[in-house]
């Protein structure tokens, strides 16, 4: 019963959290379910009941980075620290940005294992596999570059969730694409790792209204815009308030 409540709470919390935060642009946030959950975080969740401070590692590349944000404070990784910070008063929230532009996953996993050997953290988002979908490759050697990755993470007893690539209109080879989120997917599953859906969140954006989508992207019609980091970083707090409580999953309300 008390962990029932306590996540009735949160929802409470994060709803008026979300309700509350500006969009900028005519693009407007929809209720999105991100979190492909073939696992809970059950380990973050004593340590969220029983408050201090959680550090989260963002770990990627230019989306992560915040590349297409007007400011530092318009990425995902600062929108979502703060939503989590209204979700979990009674927590301290810290979540280092780790994103650098251009990377692909043989680069990012060298600094993943560095980060997660190097300090404690508490949660991995990691962001893997939109510039090896754009590049293309060798899409096996990239499955299982992404099962190290999860292993390196398992093994230092950090929880992890995965971030699949984003959604964009101009995919050039839009099977071949779609393979790498697969191949994310595939390995999630395998391993009981939660993933973030964000292509599939995003194209479902894109389906409900494909003009108004423009406005979630920057300029280069490729990377995210202020208005659509926030919307992303809106669906991951809902979906990691629902990794981490008991009961039914907690969806936001329109935005």
């Amino acid at each position: 019963m008390r962990v029932a409540i306590q996540a009735l709470g949160l929802a409470v919390v994060l709803t008026a959290a979300l309700a509350g935060a500006a969009q900028a642009g005519p693009f407007t946030c929809r209720e999105t379910q991100i979190v492909r959950a073939t696992d809970k975080l059950a380990a973050l969740s004593p340590r969220i009941a029983a408050g201090g401070k959680i550090e989260i590692l963002a770990i990627g590349s230019s989306s992560t980075e915040g590349i297409g944000a007007s400011a530092k404070d318009k990425t995902y990784p600062a929108r979502l620290q703060a939503l989590l910070g209204a979700a979990w008063p009674r927590v301290q929230i810290n979540i280092t940005n780790a994103g650098i532009g251009g990377e692909i996953a043989p680069q990012t996993l060298a600094r993943l294992k560095q980060a997660v050997t190097g300090k404690r953290y508490d949660l991995v988002i990691w962001q893997v596999g939109t510039n090896d979908a754009v590049t293309g490759g060798d899409l096996a050697a990239f499955k299982a570059m992404v099962e190290d990755g999860v292993s390196i993470v398992k093994t230092a007893g950090t929880s992890l969730a995965l971030l699949d690539p984003q959604f964009f209109p101009g995919i050039r080879e839009p099977a071949r694409y779609r393979s790498y989120v697969d191949a994310i997917g595939e390995v999630a599953k395998g391993q009981n790792v939660p993933v973030f859906t964000r292509y599939d969140t995003m194209r479902e954006w894109h389906g409900t209204d494909a003009q108004a989508f423009t406005a979630a992207l920057a300029p280069d019609s490729f990377h995210m815009s202020d208005a659509g980091y926030d919307c992303l970083a809106r669906d991951m707090a809902t979906g990691l308030v629902s990794l981490t409580t008991a009961g039914r999953p907690v969806m936001a309300q329109s935005k």
